[in-house]
């Protein structure tokens, strides 16, 4: 009996401790709730009322879905849309053809490369520099008169026309693709990087010594094997380019003849919810919601994608 007295004793002593836990979770739970989980929820509400300009003690009127309804009949939405699509296409084949070509290099049994630390640093630095920076920086070297790319191009071209790189439609937009490249793509780079590292070597040089090429190793070894993390990178990527903002935001003014060729779909809900002119914030939450349902249909279809069965 005494025996048994001890061990509900320790046990009561156990739990007590261990609900001390409870206390130390407790504020990143209650910061998580009110900073991440709450605007979320506010901004589903939000969407279903014609709300524009927030203010306290303001009487809401549900109006159902008519704000999503506006989204999808909206020609400058869908302009948006697709100026989001081009930008994020053009920049994800060539970040992520540049990432795979780097792999294979550094994977490679056959070429052994060495200081891949030193390259890893040196591609990942560009994902360091404030986006700010990076914005004047190519404003300044891209700048029609002055800028260093149309001076170098004069120099080596005598007859070569100046290029408004980004005051014209397709220059802007792929001036911005080839940014969003060059600043991502050493990430990309590490994370298939860290999937090759994950394979054995001895697969590799098995099939090496077997006399397999170098293309059947990668296609029929190493791909296999790291499309988790390639899966991973796509629908990173996915989410990155539909949340395009900082960029063409900052290097190409509004009043620009450009601007609603490179307007993507984050800078149009922008608009709506902190405009001084257009604010309309249960339409900007309906945007929201409207990019997020894209975003996760096109991620479910990604994911089936990488997870189907091999014939």
């Amino acid at each position: 009996m005494e025996k048994t007295t001890k061990i509900k004793h320790k046990r009561s002593k156990l739990t007590a401790y261990n609900n001390w836990g409870y206390v130390f979770v407790a504020p990143f739970v209650i910061t998580f709730l009110i900073f991440s989980v709450y605007p979320v929820l506010r901004t589903l509400a939000l969407s279903f009322t014609d709300l524009k300009i927030f203010k306290l003690n303001q009487s809401l009127h549900f109006i159902g879905f008519e704000q999503y309804v506006r989204v999808f009949e909206s020609d400058n939405f869908r302009r948006a849309l697709v100026n989001t699509v081009i930008v994020w296409g053009v920049n994800i084949i060539t970040q992520l053809g540049l990432a795979f070509l780097l792999m294979m290099v550094f994977s490679d049994v056959k070429y052994r490369m060495k200081g891949l630390s030193v390259y890893r640093l040196i591609y990942y630095l560009p994902n360091l520099i404030a986006a700010t920076s990076i914005a004047l920086l190519f404003s300044n070297l891209l700048d029609k008169n002055y800028g260093t790319v149309n001076v170098m191009l004069k120099g080596w071209f005598p007859n070569y026309h100046l290029i408004d790189w980004l005051g014209t439609k397709w220059p802007a937009r792929l001036s911005i693709s080839f940014i969003q490249t060059w600043m991502w793509f050493g990430n990309s780079f590490l994370m298939l990087m860290a999937g090759v590292q994950g394979v054995s070597r001895d697969y590799l040089e098995a099939a090496s010594i077997d006399g397999a090429g170098r293309w059947t190793i990668f296609g029929k070894i190493t791909l296999p094997l790291i499309r988790p993390i390639m899966m991973y990178v796509a629908i990173t990527s996915l989410i990155g380019g539909m949340q395009l903002f900082d960029m063409p935001y900052l290097m190409i003014a509004d009043t620009s003849q450009t601007y609603k060729h490179v307007q993507t779909a984050m800078m149009y809900l922008y608009r709506y919810a902190f405009g001084q002119k257009t604010t309309q914030v249960a339409y900007a939450s309906a945007v929201a919601y409207t990019l997020f349902l894209i975003i996760l249909v096109v991620s479910v279809a990604q994911f089936l994608f990488f997870n189907r069965k091999e014939d």
